[in-house]
């Protein structure tokens, strides 16, 4: 019988003298209290998990709320404009754990794109500084871990953050977002801040993978080309993630712009070339990749979303992160459940997936053992 067939990377990419290759990891068992819950879990409920949604309002009066009862969601992103003080988002972020237990769902995450000083969707709560105003990695790590020990007692269990791409030029829009524009320094950043999260049990999800530091606009604001060969990404933009990885990283999310692999027509949250072969398997990682925001225009100006949440789903990614509105995430959770029933996208892909997101939910206490 004729053998699978080999990744494209593997000629793009040769290993460096003395490497190995790296295949894609091999599967691992599953925890017993995920694999329990996995087989318990109706396929409705699995399409719920996958999903990360955004809402508007300030209470449990906010239509998400109902969304969360029914469906239980695999998390929430709470924004500044969801924020009032930090009694109301601990309040807040209870209330959505005593919602999950009287339905008896998983615990959802409870995450914020709090990124640091001016990026900060909570302008009062750390980390204070922005990566570029950081003096060097010591503060890094006492700022996050600063903003994880006030961030978890509050409910808040995940940040979209730290942005670990190397900034390239004046003209970059990562701009002050980014810690440094050498690979090595933005790793040892990631290593820190990583890590610094880590042992105040929040989540850290590193970004924007493969790397967003050489784009000249954001992709808030439409389709964008990230113009470097994939050569170019391993050795500047991959070096932060590769040190991500090895210091434990949980969560990785996913680029909504354009890369070389699919010839700059396929966004990297949407690729499987990027997600699957690249990711999972040049890189190894084994934890829960998360698409950047699918309500972007980066995004919708190539698709509607819930063909696009379809495509990121197949191509690889674990979480699909859905701002708003509400008839989007509730139009995404419908196409999935097609798309699945209709063997579009494989039963066990979507089992993949459900399990990674069970699995690190099991490490950070959101699921009973």
């Amino acid at each position: 019988a004729q053998g699978k067939p080999k990744s494209f990377l593997v000629d793009l990419i040769p290993p460096k003298k003395g490497q190995k290759r790296r295949t894609a990891p091999a599967k691992k068992e599953l925890p017993r209290p995920v694999a329990k819950r996995l087989r318990k879990m109706g396929l409705g409920e699995k399409v719920a998990q996958v999903l990360l949604v955004g809402f508007e309002g300030q209470d449990l009066t906010a239509p998400v709320f109902a969304q969360l009862r029914k469906l239980g969601f695999g998390g929430i992103v709470v924004g500044s404009a969801n924020y009032t003080s930090s009694a109301q988002l601990g309040a807040l972020a209870g209330e959505t754990r005593v919602i999950a237990e009287q339905a008896r769902q998983v615990t959802p995450w409870v995450m914020a794109e709090q990124e640091g000083g001016e990026f900060n969707v909570f302008a009062d709560l750390p980390p204070a500084t922005s990566a570029s105003r950081l003096s060097d990695v010591p503060q890094a790590a006492r700022e996050a871990d600063l903003a994880g020990r006030t961030l978890q007692p509050l409910g808040v269990n995940g940040v979209l953050a730290p942005v670990v791409d190397v900034a390239t030029g004046a003209d970059a829009a990562v701009g002050p977002r980014a810690y440094s524009d050498d690979p090595k320094a933005v790793a040892a950043y990631a290593k820190a801040v990583v890590s610094a999260y880590r042992r105040a049990g929040v989540l850290a999800a590193v970004r924007h993978f493969p790397g967003l530091g050489s784009a000249a606009q954001s992709t808030k604001e439409g389709p964008v080309n990230v113009g470097l060969s994939l050569e170019e990404l391993s050795e500047r933009d991959l070096v932060p993630f590769r040190a991500a990885i090895a210091a434990g990283a949980p969560a990785v999310l996913l680029s909504n712009a354009l890369y070389a692999p699919d010839d700059f027509v396929v966004p990297g949250s949407l690729s499987r070339k990027i997600v699957t072969d690249l990711l999972r398997g040049k890189l190894g990682f084994e934890g829960v990749a998360i698409t950047d925001d699918l309500s972007d225009p980066s995004i919708t100006a190539l698709g509607p979303v819930p063909k696009s949440a379809v495509k990121a789903l197949a191509a690889g990614a674990d979480m699909l992160y859905i701002s708003g509105p509400q008839s989007d995430q509730e139009a995404a959770y419908r196409a999935i459940l097609g798309a699945v029933r209709r063997g579009d996208v494989p039963r066990a892909r979507l089992d993949e997936a459900v399990g990674r997101v069970l699995s690190v939910k099991l490490d950070y206490g959101l699921l009973r053992k």
